[in-house]
């Protein structure tokens, strides 16, 4: 338990560090919270993912990143590990690769044009939402319970795609997700008072 912690070396201007930090929150759909009386940023919901927070601050060339996740138990949860790998390993990936993209060159400016630079895209998060949510429909109607848990993973894949250049396909992911969930538990329940009608 606790949080996941890295100091990475970019001596990078502060302008460019805080454009792609800001990006990569507003992509995730970060917002400012509070933790235990610590300010954070806060992302995802308290049903389908569970919350995710992050922390940051850029000094001396160097940034440094607090990120954890929160348990059901209400304590931090680091991003390594087997409990919770379907919130753990999708929130660390997206870390690393903001990582790859806060260490690229930075391209010189020509007078007031805009400089072109790498963000961060979660086109594959959406893609992901997308086969996540559509499979869900199909098996909510044979295992109601594996149904319940790919709309899970769908709708948190989903959001997470949101802000990408993927972003159509990532609302029809969170659509079907919903579908799926709703599909599950109610074939869920029809199984039961079947069951109990016998």
């Amino acid at each position: 338990m606790g949080r996941y912690v890295r100091d990475v070396v970019l001596n990078k201007p502060d302008d460019f560090v805080g454009f792609i930090m800001n990006d990569y929150l507003q992509k995730n759909q970060f917002a400012m919270s509070d933790w235990k009386g610590e300010p954070a940023y806060r992302a995802g919901d308290a049903m389908l993912e569970g919350y995710k927070f992050l922390k940051w601050s850029y000094q001396n060339g160097v940034l440094h990143l607090e990120a954890w996740l929160k348990s059901a138990g209400g304590k931090e949860m680091d991003l390594d590990g087997f409990v919770a790998t379907v919130q753990k390993k999708p929130y660390k990936d997206s870390l690393e690769e903001l990582f790859r993209v806060l260490q690229q060159d930075v391209p010189q400016g020509q007078g007031t044009q805009p400089i072109p630079v790498r963000t961060v895209d979660n086109s594959s998060a959406a893609i992901w939402g997308f086969i996540c949510g559509l499979i869900s429909i199909v098996f909510a109607f044979f295992i109601p319970l594996l149904g319940l848990i790919l709309s899970a993973v769908g709708a948190s894949r989903a959001r997470m795609g949101s802000g990408s250049s993927r972003s159509g396909m990532a609302k029809a992911g969170k659509v079907m997700s919903i579908i799926g969930a709703v599909a599950s538990i109610a074939i869920w329940i029809l199984n039961i008072i079947v069951a109990f009608s016998m």
